[in-house]
């Protein structure tokens, strides 16, 4: 195959017949090389397993060649791609929906590409895909999970991922536009779909820092909801505060940790916060399960809605027959995966709302630790920050963010 050299190509002589001179200082080391096939084929970079594990021990860097697009194929140039708690469990082999394992990416056994969201640049599209009415310069994220987004490029068809169109992408960043498609989604819909909340009304949720909960802060704070929630308490108070002022910059009314949740004297501080309990509190979102999601539960009003929509702490979730047979509260569980294959066109269509409120400004972006993937990093440096992701508390989510690939 014949290839383009896109990095200077080196200018040192090499003399067949005599001997070099002897060096006293080391040959520099020139760029690495970006290679772009003569005949079109785009060189491409993933992050890649070829078993389940914890993600720092199964995850590699693989490069392949990806073949010009015809027919109902196109190439995508990715432009930012969050790293979600999904992700990692997926990588695990714990999380319901498994990746695709292929060949087609030039190794011998199957591998996976690891990444359920972003958002990608189309840069070639074959004939049919023109006739479905993308062009080069479209942006488009995956339509399900198991795609593959931390990769700098990728094949993809038309039914494989969805469109933002130029309304939707005006005065949209990649960061806003890549990490759209799940938390504020799924925070949209838990809000929207299990409790007809009026104004005024309150809803509860722990893992009010993460992205959905601070999705739903702020869409609660625009539909006239009041909200209480619930973080971990951190060894530093300082910085406990600072957080808890965070999130009420964002529009929470009451944010407390899981402690304060569990302490003695909740109810009567709960009935303080919604007039004597004459305000309901109808609608509790739970990531978290254990203890701490039961005691969330007792504070629900009669009839309310109780979903769940993860299990960060790996725990039960436990429901005391009270709360079924004589509070009458429903408890559902929430995927927005499932939802969004059931219903694409509202998929669409809450995407198209979250996205006019980012230019609005009613909607903040959850703070980023925006992690820089170039043609020459190194995939010990991008497996670091997927490991830093499992560790500890964080300033933020953590995304790639792709330059020059």
């Amino acid at each position: 195959m014949a290839y383009k050299i896109l990095s200077p190509a080196s200018n040192i002589s090499r003399p067949c017949l005599r001997r070099l001179p002897h060096r006293t200082q080391p040959i520099p080391q020139l760029p690495q090389r970006r290679y772009i096939s003569a005949y079109g084929y785009e060189q491409a970079k993933a992050l890649t397993f070829s078993e389940y594990g914890d993600p720092p021990a199964v995850l590699s860097l693989h490069s392949h060649s990806i073949s010009p697009p015809h027919n109902n194929l196109m190439t995508l140039r990715f432009l930012a791609s969050p790293i979600n708690p999904a992700d990692i469990n997926q990588i695990q082999g714990v999380y319901p929906s498994k990746p695709t394992f292929t060949t087609s990416l030039g190794t011998p056994n199957p591998i996976a590409v690891a990444g359920n969201e972003g958002v990608a640049e189309i840069i070639a599209l074959g004939d049919k895909v023109k006739s479905e009415g993308y062009k080069k310069g479209d942006w488009v994220f995956m339509k399900g999970p198991g795609f593959g987004t931390w990769r700098t490029h990728a094949a993809a068809t038309t039914d494989q991922v969805v469109k933002l169109d130029d309304a939707m992408r005006e005065g949209i960043t990649p960061l806003q536009a890549g990490t759209v498609s799940i938390n504020p989604c799924t925070a949209y819909r838990m809000l929207r779909d299990f409790s007809m909340l009026k104004e005024g009304e309150w809803f509860i949720q722990n893992g009010a820092n993460s992205g959905v909960g601070r999705a739903a802060i702020q869409l609660g704070k625009k539909w006239g909801y009041r909200s209480i929630n619930i973080i971990r308490g951190r060894d530093d108070k300082n910085a406990e505060e600072k957080l808890k002022q965070d999130l009420k910059d964002l529009g929470a009314d009451v944010v407390i940790t899981d402690a304060e949740l569990q302490a003695q004297g909740i109810k009567d501080q709960a009935k303080s916060w919604t007039e004597n309990g004459r305000a309901k509190i109808k609608l509790a979102l739970n990531c978290v399960n254990g203890k701490a999601a039961t005691a969330m539960a007792k504070l629900l009003s009669s009839n309310a809605h109780f979903v769940t929509y993860g299990a960060m702490s790996k725990q039960p979730l436990t429901i005391p027959a009270s709360m079924l047979i004589f509070k009458d509260i429903h408890f559902h569980g929430f995927w927005v995966s499932k939802w969004a294959e059931r219903e694409p066109e509202e998929k669409q269509r809450t995407v198209a709302d979250v996205l006019d409120m980012h230019r609005s400004g009613e909607f903040r972006d959850t703070p980023f630790d925006k992690i820089s993937w170039e043609w020459e990093t190194k995939g010990d440096e991008l497996i670091a920050k997927v490991k830093d992701t499992l560790e500890g508390y964080r300033e933020g989510k953590g995304v790639f963010v792709f330059g020059k690939t």
